[in-house]
Formats: C-alpha cells, sequence, structure tokens
C-alpha cells in the first residue's frame, strides 16, 4: 500500500505533503527548490512507495489556468518521463496560501514564523492533498 504525495510547485520552491501509509492522514513533508523537486523525488521515491501524485493545480476566478502553468507544465512533463509507473492527478489550488496564513494565525504562530515562505509553501501542499483526500473518501 503506497503513499500519496502532494506538490504545490512554484517557480522558487515546491511545498510537498504525503500520507501515511494507511492514507488517512496528509502531513507536510518539506519545501524544496523547484530546480531540485525530481532530484528529490528520485531519492525520496526510493525509500518509500508513492502510488500517485497529486499536483496544485492553478486556476484564476474564472476557473481557466493561471500564468503560473507555464512553470508547472514542464514540471509535469519531466515527471511522467522520469517516474511513467506514478499517475498524477490534480487539485484546484487557488486560496491554499490564504488558507495556509489562517491556519498559521489560528495555530498561534507568531509572527516571524508565519512570513516563512516554504512553511506556507508546505502547508499548501498539505492543504492540497487533504483537499484530494476528502473528495476521494467513499462513506
Amino acid at each position: 500500500m503506497g503513499r500519496i504525495l502532494s506538490i504545490d510547485y512554484g517557480r522558487k520552491r515546491c511545498g510537498i505533503a504525503v500520507t501515511d501509509p494507511l492514507k488517512i492522514i496528509a502531513n507536510g513533508l518539506t519545501t524544496v527548490a523547484s530546480a531540485k523537486l525530481i532530484d528529490f523525488l528520485k531519492e525520496y521515491l526510493i525509500k518509500e512507495n508513492v502510488e500517485l501524485v497529486i499536483l496544485g493545480l492553478p486556476k484564476q476566478m474564472n476557473n481557466q489556468l493561471s500564468e503560473n502553468w507555464k512553470y508547472i507544465n514542464p514540471f509535469v512533463n519531466l515527471f511522467k518521463k522520469t517516474f511513467p509507473d506514478i499517475p498524477i492527478e490534480y487539485v484546484d489550488e487557488r486560496f491554499t496560501s490564504v488558507l495556509a496564513h489562517r491556519t498559521m494565525l489560528s495555530g498561534g504562530l507568531k509572527k516571524k514564523d508565519r512570513q516563512n515562505k516554504e512553511l506556507v509553501d508546505e502547508i499548501s501542499a498539505t492543504i492540497i492533498l487533504q483537499s484530494y483526500m476528502e473528495s476521494s473518501r467513499t462513506y
């Protein structure tokens, strides 16, 4: 039974979150420089069984893909070429940064900690993963 890994892809860095092996809990994993993401995934996937990758899909308010898609699409193509056996699914990532900041605020983090962009990206990846898990749950 493999984990589900989510990526909040950004031009500079990517937040990464992952489920436990039973796919019950989503946890923030780390933040990685975008240029080093494939190398990080190669190492991580040797150690952990990941059966699915969830990628935040950047959309505008009119439901069209945002300009950031042009940065994500080359990564998606490289990912599919490098890891052909791992499927990718997309989750609308609108408002994840806002939700991440609200989560940090309600969690009592100090202002200095809330300004940590890496932490925001990691929490955003966790929110994306949690959103996927909630939408795919069967009752």
